[in-house]
């Protein structure tokens, strides 16, 4: 790979500018290594902010931040906006779109995509919210049949473009669906006085038993309150069985006209070429052992949701969350500086710390679960704003989702409702 020059320093090479990747290329820097990062995108997306972004809530900008940016000050840090299409372990290379790069360590941080189950139609017609762009199509998505439902002439038609279905009840669909409810009951009337919403539907779909299902109970039947509080119906043990782009089917044959279908129901582990099927395990996972280090291999490691590691409370894996990304990534960032200084005493296993889990319902309403108790209303919704503000990259980007957060809680509004889109080829 060209203009990344040899140094005596070990290399590092990091595939994946998610939370776990970041976080290893900006805290290896300056101390003992040359790091390269390797990203389809030439920035980090803070992906628990995406469902703002779908529902115009926050600028694209404002939940992203430049690698590049990231590494202004760093002498020995690379970015390389690349795809990396195999891993050569004998060579101890990576192959890319742009070429290829050795390394003396390398970390796989890429992350995980949505999981359709093998529903062809779903993936298809359904959208999906795991990238600002996809965000972005959302919030098209979303507007564009607000437009085409204003000027419908027959009411099923009218209907069918209003009605919004989510499937899946975990926090980006119980976030999504409290976002768009909250349009429904404040924005949206506004924008189109002529419309009667109360035709608009919003449907959330989860196939078990509770929405939340990760998070404790108590706080699982508070979201389902908030919810039905604003509107949503929510359908719990109900799955989804295809989508036609009108229409959602359910496995009991009950079926729902929508023209819009958000799929939040599974993510799924990105896979990279060139390792055996041997290294996978549950749900696509890379089997590592408790340093992080894929099974059978000295200098590859595997962090965040890429990576399955069993501990004794944890034997299917830990939970994909951001929170395990960042805590194995820090703690490898530690055990490869003992190794480079040759100190094996000060390498240490990893014991995920669950410092508790939250979701977002809508204006204060949310829930938060502590290892010592639980949070709901308007104090856990305080709690997680003040979360989410203090881990986005960037003074800039903190202070303008601040203000945006504060305009619309003043305001009951959102001045983000732009359809968005390239240009097509023919000029249209």
């Amino acid at each position: 790979m060209h203009n990344i020059p040899e140094h005596p320093l070990r290399r590092v090479v990091v595939v994946g500018g998610g939370f776990a990747g970041l976080k290893i290329a900006r805290s290896l820097s300056r101390k003992h290594f040359q790091v390269v990062l390797l990203d389809k995108l030439n920035h980090h997306q803070f992906q628990p902010l995406l469902y703002q972004v779908a529902t115009s809530g926050l600028e694209p900008s404002s939940i992203s931040f430049p690698f590049r940016k990231a590494f202004h000050k760093e002498k020995f840090t690379h970015f390389r906006m690349a795809e990396v299409l195999e891993i050569l372990p004998s060579e101890k290379k990576v192959r890319t779109d742009i070429g290829e790069l050795s390394y003396d360590h390398l970390v796989i941080a890429v992350g995980a995509d949505t999981n359709y189950f093998g529903q062809a139609n779903i993936q298809r017609h359904a959208m999906p919210m795991k990238t600002v762009g996809e965000a972005l199509a959302i919030r098209n998505g979303l507007i564009e049949r607000m437009e085409m439902a204003l000027n419908a002439s027959d009411p099923e038609t009218r209907s069918s473009l209003l009605n919004v279905v989510i499937v899946g009840g975990g926090p980006t669909g119980v976030e999504l669906a409290g976002a768009i409810a909250e349009m429904k009951k404040y924005v949206l009337p506004k924008d189109y006085p002529e419309m009667d919403f109360g035709q608009m539907e919003i449907h959330l779909f989860e196939g078990g038993k509770r929405v939340l299902e990760a998070l404790s109970e108590t706080s699982s039947q508070k979201a389902n309150r908030y919810l039905e509080d604003l509107g949503v119906h929510v359908h719990l043990e109900a799955r989804v069985v295809d989508y036609d782009g009108s229409t959602v089917s359910l496995s009991d044959g009950s079926v729902f006209p929508a023209k819009l279908m958000l799929w939040a129901a599974g993510i799924k582990a990105n896979r990279l070429g060139g390792l055996p099927e041997s290294a996978y395990g549950r749900g696509g996972r890379l089997l590592v052992d408790a340093h992080n280090r894929l099974l059978g291999h000295e200098d590859i490691y595997a962090v965040g949701d890429v990576a399955l590691m069993t501990e004794k409370n944890w034997p299917n894996g830990h939970p994909q969350v951001a929170q395990v990304a960042i805590q194995q990534a820090a703690l490898l960032c530690k055990n490869l500086l003992a190794l480079a200084e040759n100190r094996p005493e000060k390498i240490r296993p990893f014991a995920y710390k669950d410092l508790g889990s939250m979701a977002t319902v809508g204006r204060n309403k949310a829930v938060v679960d502590l290892p010592k108790g639980h949070l709901g209303g308007f104090f856990a919704w305080a709690v997680w704003l003040f979360v989410h503000l203090m881990n986005i990259l960037g003074v800039k980007n903190k202070f303008f989702i601040f203000i945006n957060w504060m305009v619309s809680y003043l305001t009951y509004d959102q001045s983000l409702r732009l359809i968005i889109r390239p240009k097509d080829k023919d000029g249209a």
